[in-house]
């Protein structure tokens, strides 16, 4: 059984990732744009790509900061309905 589910995860992960996945190849692609245009002697090719490129990283900035929310927000929903969490902080009235 735990054979069969390391690759069952793996899929799992890679499908939920896979946005970021695309950005960063997409971050690649135009690093290796701006690298070509720089081989080029282009100034204007170059600071158009670098700016896509921000872009590209923004985006997957973006996309992993939204991933971070959602996990913390799933975590706080879960926490709140265990009746076992009082609350209570650590060391406070709650804590054993």
């Amino acid at each position: 059984m735990k054979t069969q589910l390391k690759p069952l995860v793996g899929r799992l992960i890679g499908t939920t990732l896979l946005p970021i996945q695309f950005a960063l190849m997409l971050f690649q692609f135009r690093m290796g744009r701006v690298k070509a245009a720089r081989a080029r002697g282009d100034k204007g090719a170059i600071s158009i790509e670098l700016a896509l490129a921000v872009i590209a990283l923004v985006a997957v900035a973006g996309m992993v900061v939204f991933a971070l929310y959602a996990l913390k927000n799933k975590v706080v929903d879960k926490v709140n309905q265990d009746p076992k969490y009082d609350g209570g902080g650590a060391g406070g009235p709650g804590t054993p």
